[in-house]
């Protein structure tokens, strides 16, 4: 058949469609009538080519990052290829039935912008006489039939549940977490506001908001995280929820996660609403609230809410709330797996009698030492061998783990304690000066004293070109000398 007749079925086909997904079923319709060519058209749908049409029953990629693969790179340059040889391709990413050749064409637009590509590719000795200009010109066509239809289709709900839950996976901390969970909620749902109720006064440095000073009264704890840069047309609702009295939030929070069950709540003026007056009087009309907790049939289990919210009254449907519990689920998951992951390496590099660290993180906080700042104190139990060898090693034990706590409650803020050995220990602190460090030892002795035993000291304060090693070493010198003098003391290395 000529080419222009190809080129006339294919402007025919888009003429009669109604949508964007049937303008590329019908274009990638029209080719394959005339070629054994495996023929693809993919979007760019969010930060994706999605594919939304293919011929035959073959193997696809459903989706290709921007700027990957031949598709991708014909999509950035907005100018065809064509490739005789895909082996010799670095960019070529094989996937199914065997291909030597592919033609690979821009989908432009009205205004000249390429908003997807259309991919032809051939087996062995098939002919590619004049497709490249007709898998050009088809590109045109279609791109010309999307802008009329309002280009290309959007991300369907459940799409954007799968983006979003891709982007949980990746949050490194738990508030990344909570505020990709109240992004997603947002976007999946068209609602002008997420917030998240959760019990998290740990998180409020990482969200970069307020701790309370010391001294200040207790706050029930609920942090209120809000979406990111919500449209400016809803900020005063986002501040409003900002302003709402924590206690009335905690409220909120319980109502919200007592039976363990998603909900909505619809407009006041209709429906009732009691138990909600702290968000119908901040103007809200619209709310759902899903539980955030473990993924266990346990109501009690629920660790928070997420809650999205808008001024106007809407008409939640079904798939909206399920797709937000399966958001919830997916970062209950998240959490659950970052916490186990703290707990390993907690495990990992700590002692699991006192909880002190030891080994790897011992040896990267001597590695941060700075010389004429950083002060050692080696400290050792006085007769510990003893207690073992009359009282039996779980006494030990309970000398070791009551020496720990008593060691680590003396020592200030920031300084770090380990146990390097059976009854050893390490102190590392910085301190302005010697006579510093040797203040502190002396605070170890009285809290050892007050457990009704005693340790022996020996101070170091690292020296400009000395290794931290070195000046370890130097501390356990002058705690030997201790022990040698009667123990109970505590003596500054030379």
């Amino acid at each position: 058949m000529p080419l222009n007749r190809i080129i006339d079925d294919v402007a025919a086909a888009l003429r009669a469609s109604r949508s964007a997904v049937d303008a590329c079923g019908a274009t990638v319709t029209v080719l394959s009538r005339h070629t054994p060519a495996l023929i693809e058209a993919l979007l760019h749908v969010k930060d994706q080519l999605r594919c939304v049409s293919a011929s035959g029953a073959w193997q696809v990629f459903s989706a290709v990052p921007l700027g990957r693969g031949v598709v991708g790179r014909v999509y950035a340059s907005g100018q065809a290829v064509t490739i005789l040889d895909v082996a010799n391709d670095p960019d070529y990413i094989r996937l199914g039935p065997p291909i030597t050749a592919e033609i690979c064409a821009p989908i432009i637009d009205r205004t000249g912008h390429p908003v997807g590509v259309l991919n032809a590719e051939w087996a062995e000795g098939q002919a590619l006489d004049g497709w490249e200009e007709i898998i050009v010109q088809a590109g045109r066509l279609l791109g010309a039939r999307l802008s009329e239809l309002g280009g290309p289709p959007p991300e369907t709900r459940s799409e954007q549940l799968l983006r979003h839950s891709l982007a949980l996976t990746s949050a490194e901390t738990d508030a990344e977490v909570l505020m990709r969970a109240c992004r997603a909620a947002r976007e999946v749902t068209g609602l002008a506001a997420a917030v998240l109720l959760r019990p998290a006064p740990d998180l409020l440095p990482e969200l970069g908001l307020p701790v309370p000073e010391p001294g200040e009264p207790e706050q029930p704890g609920n942090v209120v995280i809000a979406a990111s840069s919500p449209e400016p047309r809803d900020r005063p609702l986002v501040a409003r929820l900002a302003q709402i009295d924590p206690e009335r939030l905690s409220a909120l929070l319980d109502e919200a996660c007592r039976y363990g069950a998603s909900y909505t709540l619809g407009d006041p003026a209709v429906l009732d609403a009691r138990g909600f007056e702290a968000l119908t009087g901040a103007g809200v009309r619209t709310m759902i609230a899903v539980p955030l907790g473990t993924n266990t049939p346990s109501v009690t289990s629920s660790t928070g809410a997420l809650v999205v919210l808008d001024e106007t009254a809407i008409m939640p449907d079904s798939a909206m709330v399920n797709l937000l519990e399966l958001l919830a689920a997916q970062a209950t998951s998240c959490l659950e797996k970052l916490s186990t992951l703290r707990r390993l390496h907690h495990q990992a590099n700590s002692d699991p009698l006192t909880g002190l660290r030891h080994g790897g993180p011992f040896g990267a906080r001597l590695a941060t030492a700075t010389p004429g700042q950083t002060a050692l104190l080696a400290i050792d139990i006085d007769e510990f061998k003893t207690v073992n060898d009359t009282l039996g090693h779980a006494a030990g034990d309970r000398v070791l783990v009551q020496m720990a706590t008593a060691l680590q409650q003396a020592l200030r803020l920031g300084d770090e304690l380990f146990r390097v050995g059976g009854d050893e220990f390490v102190a590392v602190i910085d301190v302005p000066s010697a006579a510093e460090a040797m203040r502190i030892s002396e605070r170890l002795l009285s809290a050892a004293r007050a457990t009704g035993r005693t340790i022996s000291v020996g101070v170091a304060v690292q020296r400009e070109q000395e290794s931290p090693e070195a000046a370890l070493y130097r501390a356990d010198q002058a705690l030997y000398k201790v022990k040698r003098a009667g123990r109970n003391n505590a003596l500054l290395a030379d």
